[in-house]
Order: structure tokens, then sequence, then C-alpha cells
């Protein structure tokens, strides 16, 4: 169970890390577009525009996922032991030798063989 959690945990930073790296590297192209845009108008608008976006943006994806991982809800061991009986059950189910449908497979192969 804390090796899932841990793995959750990494699973959410590389999410972060991935999240914030493409929110700083589209604010990049944007500043790169506004350096000129800024000289012809002498207004420094549109790249504090973009930085406080960028900020934003990182400050909410880290936020978020915080509290994602604070309310994840795991199932207690009793119903994941009860699952994986479910499962095996089925799985001796589906692959036990089951005689009679073999039987009637046999049957449904001479009946096309005849028609």
């Amino acid at each position: 169970m804390a090796k899932r959690a841990e793995k959750n945990l990494e699973h959410y930073h590389d999410a972060r890390v991935a999240a914030t790296t493409r929110i700083w590297g589209i604010s990049v192209g944007m500043l790169v577009i506004c350096i000129p845009l800024t000289a012809i108008t002498r207004s420094p608008i549109l790249p504090l525009a973009t930085i406080t976006g960028a900020a934003v943006g990182t400050v909410a994806v880290w936020r978020s996922d915080d509290k994602k991982s604070k309310n994840n809800n795991y199932l207690p061991q009793e119903k994941v032991e009860l699952l994986e009986q479910r499962i095996a059950d089925l799985e001796t189910i589906v692959s036990s030798d089951d005689l009679d449908l073999r039987r009637k497979i046999k049957q449904l192969e001479s009946s096309d063989g005849k028609a």
C-alpha cells in the first residue's frame, strides 16, 4: 500500500513538473512575441500580463494537485482482499475445463461439417 502511495505522489510530481514546464515554455514564446510589440507601443503591459498569467497558472497547478493528493481515498484492505478473491474465482471459472462445453462445441463442429 505504501508503494502505491509513493507511486501516486511521483505521478503527481511528474504531472506538476510537466504542466509547469509547458506553461513557462509557452510564456517564453509569448514574451518573444511581446518584446517587439513593447518596443512599438512603449507599454510594458503585455510582458507583465504574460509573466503574471504564467505565475498564476503555475500556482494553480501546484495547489490543485496538493488538494487532489490529500483527498485520495484508498479502498480498505478487506475490500481489496474481497476483490482479489472474486477475481481469482472468475479466473478459475474461465480457465476450468468444462467438458460439457467441449462436447457442445464438437457437436456444433460435426453438425456444420454435415451441412
